[in-house]
């Protein structure tokens, strides 16, 4: 066995079996839930490691080869999987049951006020262990994510957790998203997060297609909340992004 690179949030391993496959063993306390979730990626048509099983906290999957040759036909291949993948929709936003990302519990009860779900149940309570002036800013923004957020947008299926280290490319293609952190929400979410750390080639826009009027003032609403959670995960080096997104959103009062 030897550690992959990545799993910032738990143990990765690969694993070489006694026939001379390859598996990657991932250990968590969310296994089956993870488990879940990549099997509704592959669903809705996206690439993913196959789920090879699962006990005791173990996730066994299927090892994907990749070349992490983010080209143009690299990137639209991207684009045209996220489109299938948002749109395969729920019902409501949320997802079935909770989970978390490293300590930041989140809380996915299912509403169908989406507004109040991005504030009360991803910003507030990712900003609730902060100090005081980050809770209290986090918290005097529910009338700006009102105004500027979408009441009832079509609950797209999320990957929740999307950035270049959870794409596997090979060959100019996609071939795997992993780590998913699932739930139904407005796409403009994953697109937001992607962006907030990457920066995808003209290719992937032309085949993700047309965006919904008003995007580029909603990003940061959306971008705040990874932020939060690297603040929280990874320290004050992430301070000057969250402040700087913040300062979007007062801009945008």
């Amino acid at each position: 066995m030897e550690h992959l690179a990545g799993g910032d949030l738990s143990e990765v391993l690969l694993v070489r079996r006694p026939d001379g496959r390859l598996s990657v063993a991932k250990g968590g306390p969310a296994a089956a839930s993870e488990a879940a979730m990549l099997r509704g990626l592959a669903a809705a048509g996206v690439p993913s490691p196959a789920v090879e099983g699962e006990l005791g906290g173990v996730l066994m999957l299927e090892h994907v080869e990749n070349d992490r040759v983010f080209s143009p036909a690299a990137w639209r291949s991207i684009g045209s999987a996220l489109r299938r993948l948002h749109d395969k929709q729920g019902e409501s936003y949320g997802w079935p049951v909770d989970y978390a990302l490293g300590t930041v519990a989140l809380d996915n009860r299912q509403r169908s006020e989406w507004p109040a779900f991005w504030l009360e149940q991803r910003l507030v309570p990712t900003a609730s262990v902060l100090d005081r002036p980050w809770r209290e800013r986090i918290a005097a923004l529910g009338s700006v994510i009102a105004d500027l957020l979408p009441a009832a947008p079509a609950p797209a299926l999320l990957h929740g957790d999307l950035w270049s280290g959870n794409i596997l490319v090979r060959g100019g293609r996609l071939v795997a998203l992993l780590d998913p952190a699932c739930y139904h929400g407005h796409a403009e979410v994953d697109l937001a997060m992607l962006t907030l750390f990457d920066t995808p080639d003209a290719a992937f826009w032309e085949a993700y297609g047309p965006l919904e009027p008003g995007w580029r003032a909603r990003r940061p609403a959306y971008q705040l909340f990874p932020a939060l959670v690297h603040l929280r995960l990874f320290g004050a080096g992430y301070a000057g992004m969250v402040e700087r997104l913040l300062a979007a959103l007062d801009g945008a009062d």
